[in-house]
C-alpha cells in the first residue's frame, strides 16, 4: 500500500504537471523505437528479487533486445515512490505490489493506467501455527494479527468482506519479520508466500490463508505506465509484454537455469531460497487465467471488484476512479497470440 508521503508527493507532482502545462509522459525516452533504439526502463517499488525473474531472463537472453528494446530494471524501496517517477516520466514503466496502489493513484488524479499484471492472485497470506491455527476468516476473532502498517488496508478488506467486526480482532504493527508469531508475541502474521527465505522461520507446522480465498480478490504486480506512452507508443508496450512474456515461459521450462540467471545479476540473493521461490512464482504467473489468456493477463470484473471494495471502505479520498482510468486492455489484445505461445 502506498505510504502517506508517497500520497503527498504524488498530490505535490500533480500540482506542477499541471501548472507547468506539461502532460505526465511527455518527455520519454522511447521516441526512438522507430530506429529499434527504445529504452524502458521499470521502475519498482521494492528491491529487484523472484518477483522479476521472467524479466532479468529475458533480459540476460537477450529476449528484449530482438524486440528492439533495450531494457533495465530500476530498484524501489521506502524512500522511493515509484509511481510518482514514471508519472513524471522519468521512467516509461512502472511495477508495483499490488493493484490497490494503481486504483489509488488513479483516484488521485495520476495520468497512469494498469496494462497487466504479473501474478494473477495476490501471494499476500495470513500465516499461524497449527497449534492455534487460522484457516478460515472467522478464526482471526479473538486473534492477535502481526501486520505492517502498509497492510492494514488489506486485513480491514477481508474482515469487511467477511462481515467481521474490526474491534474483535487484536492489530499489533510489526515489521517482515515472523519471530512474533515463533514467540507468541501475536497469532498470526502476514506475508508473501513468495517470500521463501522469511517463511522457513516457520517449519512444516504453518498454516496458511491467502487473502485470496479469503475473498479479497487483488492482482498482485500490477504493471502501469502514463496515457502519454499507452496512446502514443503502443508498439513499444506491445514489444516489452512479448518478450517479458516469453521471459517468463522460459523461466517455467528452465528453472534452473533461470535461478542461475537471477543470482548473476543480483549476487547477493541466495541461490538455493530463489531457487524455492520461482516453483511458487510460476503458480502465481502462470497460473489462473493466465493458463489459457497468456501471461499478464487480467479481468475487468476483478478490478471492478477491487474498486468497489476499496470505494464502500473509503479508502478513495479525492474520487472513485472509474474502470476504464484505471486499466487498458490494449496491449494485451494485441500480443495474445504471442503470449498464449509457450516458448
Amino acid at each position: 500500500m502506498a505510504h502517506v508521503c508517497d500520497l503527498r508527493r504524488r498530490s505535490l507532482l500533480k500540482s506542477s504537471l499541471v501548472a507547468g502545462g506539461l502532460s505526465a509522459g511527455g518527455f520519454l525516452s522511447i521516441d526512438a523505437f522507430a530506429q529499434g533504439k527504445a529504452k524502458i526502463n521499470m521502475q519498482l517499488g521494492w528491491i529487484p528479487g523472484v518477483n522479476q525473474i521472467g524479466e532479468v531472463v529475458a533480459k540476460r537472453l537477450g529476449f528484449y533486445e530482438q524486440e528492439g528494446i533495450e531494457f533495465a530494471i530500476q530498484p524501489g524501496g521506502p524512500n522511493i515512490d515509484g509511481v510518482a517517477i514514471v508519472a513524471s516520466g522519468r521512467y516509461e514503466v512502472g511495477q508495483v505490489s499490488s493493484s490497490p496502489s494503481v486504483m489509488l493513484a488513479v483516484s488521485q488524479g495520476l495520468p497512469i493506467k494498469c496494462f497487466a499484471v504479473g501474478a494473477q492472485k495476490h501471494p499476500f497470506t495470513f500465516f499461524s501455527l497449527a497449534k492455534n491455527p487460522v484457516k478460515k476468516p472467522q478464526d482471526l476473532v479473538g486473534k492477535k494479527v502481526g501486520i505492517p502498517s502498509t497492510a492494514a488496508i488489506l486485513l480491514r478488506a477481508l474482515l469487511a468482506k467477511n462481515k467481521i467486526a474490526e474491534k474483535d480482532v487484536t492489530v499489533v504493527t510489526v515489521g517482515s519479520d515472523m519471530a512474533p508469531l515463533l514467540t507468541g508475541q501475536v497469532d498470526v502474521v502476514t506475508g508473501w508466500l513468495t517470500s521463501t527465505t522469511a517463511l522457513k522461520a516457520l517449519g512444516p507446522g504453518r498454516v496458511d490463508l491467502t487473502l485470496w480465498d479469503a475473498g479479497v480478490q487483488l492482482y498482485a504486480l500490477p504493471y502501469y505506465a502514463t496515457h502519454a506512452t499507452l496512446e502514443k507508443q503502443p508498439k513499444v508496450i506491445e514489444a516489452f509484454l512479448r518478450a517479458t512474456s516469453r521471459g517468463w515461459h522460459h523461466v517455467k521450462a528452465n528453472r534452473d537455469e533461470a535461478a542461475d540467471l537471477l543470482i548473476k545479476e543480483y549476487p547477493n540473493l541466495k541461490r538455493e531460497d530463489e531457487r524455492a521461490a520461482i516453483d511458487v512464482m510460476l503458480e502465481y504467473a502462470l497460473g489462473g487465467m493466465a493458463q489459457t489468456q497468456g501471461w499478464g493477463t487480467m479481468d475487468p470484473a476483478v478490478w471492478q471488484s477491487q474498486i468497489t471494495t476499496y470505494s464502500e471502505l473509503g479508502q478513495f479520498t479525492a474520487k472513485t476512479p472509474k474502470l476504464e482510468d484505471v486499466i487498458s486492455l490494449d496491449a494485451l489484445k494485441a500480443t495474445a497470440a504471442a503470449r498464449t505461445k509457450v516458448a
